[in-house]
C-alpha cells in the first residue's frame, strides 16, 4: 500500500489556528465504520452516542511547556525543544540553529536561572543538553517554557491551558493528545451520570507524531517509540466492560495505540507499561477498541492510516472529503469525528 493512497486535498484556511472559546462547541462528524454513513452534530451531542456501560478511555498525559527560547553567551538566539528526559538534568532535544549548537556550547535562558550545555550530538542531529538550575526543574520550566505547538499552527497561544486536556495530570508529552481537548468537566460529569465509565491510560506523545511518512510503501515507515502505561484500575475496568458487553471507546489515537499495544491476544487487559512503536494501518486487526473519538489528521500521516485501518480507507477519505466541503476545522484545534458501528445489529 502506497503512502499516496492516504492523500486528500485540504485548503490551508481550514487548518484551525486557535481553539474555540467553548471546548465542546466544536463540530462532530459521526461516521458509521461499517456503512460509511455520515451525520453532522455538535461535540456536546456525544452524549447521544455513548450508552450506559460503555467505557471512555482517555490519555491523561500533560504537555510539557517544552519550548525554550534562549541565547548563547555571545548573544545569538537559540531555540531548544525538550524531547526526552534522560535523567540527572539531561534531556534529548531538538536545537535551532543546529550549526551553532555544537558540543560544549552553553545556552542561557531567562535571566540566567536556567542554563544548559550541549554534552552530546546524536547521529540523528538531536542534541543532549545538560541543564543547570536551582530548585525543581518542572517549576523552572513552567516559568520559562512555551507550549510546543505543531508546525502548522502559526498563531501564538494566549492561554497555555487550552493546549491541555481538562483531565491532564502526568507530565511528559511533547504534544497534546488533541482529541481530548473537546471535553469539559461538565460534559464528563454528564457522561458519568448517564452510566458511561471513564478510564485513564498514559502515553507520552513524542514529536514523532508529526514526522511525515517519507517512504513510498507504508510498510517501510518506522514509528518513533513512546512510553505507554496501563494501571491495575484501568485494566480491571476494561475487562469488566468487555465482560458486561459494553463498548471500549478511545479518545484519541494515543489511547488507541496504548490499548492495542497492551491488550492480550484474547482481548483481555493486564496492567503494565512498555515502549511502543506500534504502527496501525489497513489490514490491522483491532483487539481492544470498539469506537474512536479523534480529530481530522494530516494527509498521508500515520494517523490517517490508523483511522483508515479502523473504518476503511474509502470511508475515511469520503468522510474527509465531506468535512472539507462542509468547512470543518482541521488538526489540533479543529473539529472531531466519532467513529463506531452506530447502527444496532
Amino acid at each position: 500500500m502506497k503512502t499516496h493512497d492516504f492523500w486528500y486535498n485540504l485548503p490551508e484556511e481550514l487548518i484551525a489556528q486557535t481553539p474555540l472559546q467553548q471546548r465542546d462547541s466544536s463540530r462532530l462528524l459521526v461516521l458509521d465504520r461499517k456503512s460509511g454513513e455520515v451525520e453532522h452534530r455538535s461535540f456536546s451531542d456525544i452524549l447521544d452516542f455513548l450508552k450506559p456501560g460503555d467505557c471512555l478511555v482517555m490519555n491523561d498525559s500533560r504537555v510539557l511547556p517544552a519550548r525554550l527560547l534562549g541565547h548563547r553567551p555571545t548573544g545569538g538566539a537559540v531555540e531548544v525543544l525538550l524531547l526526552r528526559d534522560l535523567g540527572d538534568g539531561q534531556w534529548e532535544c531538538l536545537a535551532k540553529p543546529g550549526r551553532k549548537m555544537q558540543l560544549g556550547q552553553e545556552v542561557v535562558f531567562g535571566n540566567g536561572e536556567l542554563t544548559g550545555t550541549v554534552t552530546q550530538v546524536l547521529p540523528d542531529g538531536n542534541r543532549v543538553v545538560t541543564f543547570h538550575y536551582e530548585g525543581i526543574f518542572l517549576e523552572v520550566l513552567e516559568r520559562l517554557g512555551k507550549m510546543p505547538l505543531p508546525p502548522y499552527i502559526k498563531e501564538e497561544l494566549q492561554d497555555q491551558e487550552r493546549y491541555q486536556t481538562v483531565y491532564s495530570r502526568e507530565v511528559g508529552s511533547a504534544a497534546a493528545p488533541t482529541a481530548g481537548l473537546h471535553f469539559t468537566r461538565e460534559l464528563l460529569d454528564k457522561l458519568r451520570r448517564k452510566g458511561v465509565q471513564t478510564a485513564f491510560v498514559t502515553l507520552h506523545v513524542g514529536l514523532g507524531t508529526f514526522r511525515p511518512v517519507k517512504a513510498e510503501e507504508i510498510t517501510q515507515h518506522h514509528m518513533h517509540s513512546e512510553l505507554c502505561m496501563l494501571s491495575e484500575e484501568t485494566a480491571a475496568l476494561l475487562n469488566t466492560t468487555k465482560r458486561n458487553g459494553g463498548r471500549i471507546i478511545c479518545v484519541g489515537t494515543t489511547s488507541c495505540r496504548t490499548l492495542e499495544s497492551l491488550v492480550s491476544d484474547d482481548g483481555s487487559f493486564t496492567a503494565g507499561s512498555k515502549w511502543t512503536d506500534i504502527f496501525i494501518y489497513p489490514g490491522y486487526r483491532f483487539k481492544a477498541i470498539d469506537g474512536l473519538i479523534t480529530n481530522f489528521h494530516l494527509p498521508e500521516s500515520t494517523l490517517v492510516m490508523l483511522v483508515s485501518a479502523f473504518a476503511g480507507r474509502e470511508n475515511i477519505l469520503r468522510a474527509y472529503e465531506i468535512a472539507v466541503a462542509e468547512r470543518y476545522r482541521f488538526f489540533s484545534f479543529g473539529d472531531a469525528m466519532f467513529i463506531a458501528e452506530h447502527k444496532e445489529k
